[in-house]
């Protein structure tokens, strides 16, 4: 297989195509299918607004063609959920803040009020990059945690020593 493994995946338009390319990541294991999911990954880490669509429906066809992920490893066994819910949050970003709005420095803030812990602060991001965090952390938030994404509007910096 190659190393674009989703553009190849996305090519696949007939039945005898699709079974083909089941065939050889099945043939391989965890490798070949461990290439889809880090292709899937990376399109929903790069994915703009236009690229949501294709991603919903390369994910309904590996869901389709790879139905039992946790065969090639137990820690897959909830993998196209998980998958599905970065697509969603991210979909939900892009949805909340128009793109005119986009630019500048953003940010990622986590904290759970009701424990005792750090606050998890992700700064000085692009839009793009906070946006992927917030999808990325968005599905594993636990009870009475919360997930922030922020625009920076005013920064004072200082730096001592």
């Amino acid at each position: 297989m190659t190393n674009n493994t989703l553009a190849v995946f996305n090519k696949l338009t007939s039945a005898e195509a699709e079974s083909l390319f089941q065939r050889e990541v099945v043939s391989e294991g965890f490798a070949g299918f461990r290439r889809l999911l880090d292709s899937l990954t990376d399109a929903i880490k790069t994915a703009g607004d236009a690229d949501i669509g294709d991603l919903e429906q390369s994910l309904l066809k590996a869901k389709r063609l790879f139905p039992e992920p946790v065969t090639f490893s137990p820690s897959w066994e909830k993998i196209w959920p998980e998958l599905e819910a970065k697509i969603a949050a991210k979909k939900h970003i892009f949805s909340a803040i128009p793109a005119s709005e986009r630019h500048g420095e953003w940010q990622v803030i986590m904290d759970n009020p009701l424990v005792v812990q750090e606050v998890v602060c992700y700064p000085a991001l692009t839009f793009a990059d906070a946006a992927y965090l917030y999808a990325y952390f968005r599905p594993q938030l636990e009870k009475s945690e919360y997930i922030r994404l922020q625009k920076i509007q005013t920064v004072i910096e200082e730096i001592g020593g």
